[in-house]
């Protein structure tokens, strides 16, 4: 019984990992990687497994960097099932087509850039429409706490993880033989992504069991996040101090998760008083259908979201909020001011409507530009938050005049202190620890804090490394 990690070893995007038993062959998640100079030849690089050969796709949610390549598989000849919660089933169908749609868009463009200089080699899209539609053909829902036979002797529950609607940690039974061939069963937990304690909207992170094997997160395993409440008053500082004939507000932002907790404060700040009335815009299709999403899964919310809603009030929305339809109306924005607020994806500034705003918003010294989310290496949203005077939007250079802010607590990452407090029921079991999905200073952190308080020594793995078990 072994592990080898395909992805998120050392970094934080690519989550693909594989149990192998002499039964059975399980991946957990296939994501995407993203950000970085070889992140589009990474995605491209098939690992070295064959597809057919595996039983079961368990899904821990529906975020890109862990179910972006899903449909990479069915070129691959994978006939098996996909496990996943129900709405981050409902998720993928919506992102998973959103990402298709990126790359077909993508590669047409650069093969049009292509074509007046005589290169004849056509650039291709990772997976289109139609790979999309087929392997959400092979999804199986389950929820929490129900317990599914995957594979042979494999079993799988999911539990609530707190990160975004329908996220989940994977509790794992896999039945096995010794080398003198005794029968031997291990249970493993995967953390997948644990959100934080006390956030708006969504639970908190159900607690772990005592475990064989603990595969845990540590994309903030050095630190801890701002405080939540100083956050929302630093946004109303800034949303404040926007109000001028020409201010405008870009928020980049991850359209599952963030685009909702984004509504929920600014619709807060307005119910308390804290804002004047305000014009603000979810120009994103893809949050745009995922907010309504989140509204259909009201079950999955939290006392505090209940009582709002059994008050009478509503969660994601409020006066003044639109929701974009068309590119026009996206950018008739462009000649607004007075403040507006534009939420746009994607959180990176990796591609998405939030490109078009920021060529035309980052020359602007009225304009100001709030970071919400994790900027990874190399993307364009950590070259705007590392302060570089001039930065490329969509293929031209643009000089950066806009004031940039970064607000730290709204995470939907657990920081380390949250991590420790969630993994401590099954750390007092001293399991195998290994730690993915999180860059190296992070998983170093982490795994020193664990390691003082708990006397668990982590393993870190790399891309291709083996976790026997």
């Amino acid at each position: 019984m072994r592990l080898r990690f395909f992805g998120a070893a050392g970094e934080v995007t690519g989550s693909c990992t594989l149990l192998e038993t002499s039964r059975a062959r399980v991946l957990i998640d296939f994501g995407m990687h993203q950000g970085g100079p070889h992140a589009e030849s990474r995605n491209m690089r098939v690992p070295p497994f064959r597809a057919r050969d595996i039983d079961a796709v368990v899904l821990t949610h529906a975020h890109i960097d862990h179910s972006g390549r899903l449909p990479m598989l069915a070129h691959e000849e994978f006939r098996g099932r996909i496990h996943a919660t129900p709405a981050s089933v409902e998720l993928c169908d919506i992102l998973l087509r959103d990402s298709a749609h990126i790359q077909e868009a993508d590669a047409e463009r650069l093969n049009r850039k292509r074509r007046p200089h005589g290169r004849t080699r056509s650039a291709a899209a990772l997976y289109g429409a139609s790979d999309v539609e087929r392997v959400m053909q092979q999804f199986t829902a389950t929820g929490y706490g129900e317990a599914v036979g995957v594979a042979p002797g494999v079993t799988v529950t999911y539990h609530d993880a707190g990160h975004i609607l329908g996220s989940a940690w994977v509790e794992l039974t896999a039945e096995d033989t010794d080398a003198s061939g005794r029968p031997v069963t291990r249970r493993l937990v995967f953390s997948g992504d644990i959100g934080p304690y006390d956030a708006p909207l969504l639970r908190d992170p159900a607690p772990p069991p005592a475990c064989d094997a603990l595969i845990l997160e540590s994309t903030y395993g050095d630190r801890d996040h701002k405080d939540l409440d100083a956050t929302i008053e630093e946004l109303a500082r800034i949303l404040r101090s926007a109000r001028t004939p020409k201010g405008k507000v870009l928020i980049p932002s991850f359209a599952v998760g963030r685009t909702q907790q984004l509504i929920y404060f600014i619709g807060g700040l307005l119910r308390d008083g804290k804002l004047e009335p305000t014009r603000a815009y979810i120009d994103s299709p893809m949050a745009t259908e995922a907010t309504s999403l989140y509204r259909r899964h009201r079950e999955l919310f939290d006392d505090d979201a209940w009582k709002l809603i059994n008050s009478g009030e509503t969660c994601l929305h409020f006066d003044g909020l639109k929701f974009t339809r068309t590119p026009d109306e996206s950018r008739a924005i462009n000649a607004m001011g007075g403040g507006v607020i534009v939420i746009s994806a994607s959180g990176m500034c990796t591609g998405g409507r939030i490109l078009h705003h920021l060529r035309h918003g980052l020359p602007r010294e009225e304009t100001h530009v709030v970071f919400v989310g994790y900027q990874g290496e190399g993307t364009l949203g950590r070259r705007i938050v590392d302060r570089e005077p001039r930065v490329r939007v969509m293929g031209e250079p643009v000089d950066v005049r806009a004031t940039i802010h970064t607000l730290g607590g709204f995470s939907a990452h657990a920081g380390q202190s949250d991590l420790v407090r969630w993994a401590t029921p099954a750390l007092e079991s001293g399991p195998r620890l290994i730690l993915n999905h999180g860059e190296d200073r992070q998983r170093a952190a982490l795994a020193g804090v664990i390691k003082e308080r708990f006397g668990v020594e982590a393993t870190l793995p790399w891309f291709k490394d083996i976790v026997e078990l």
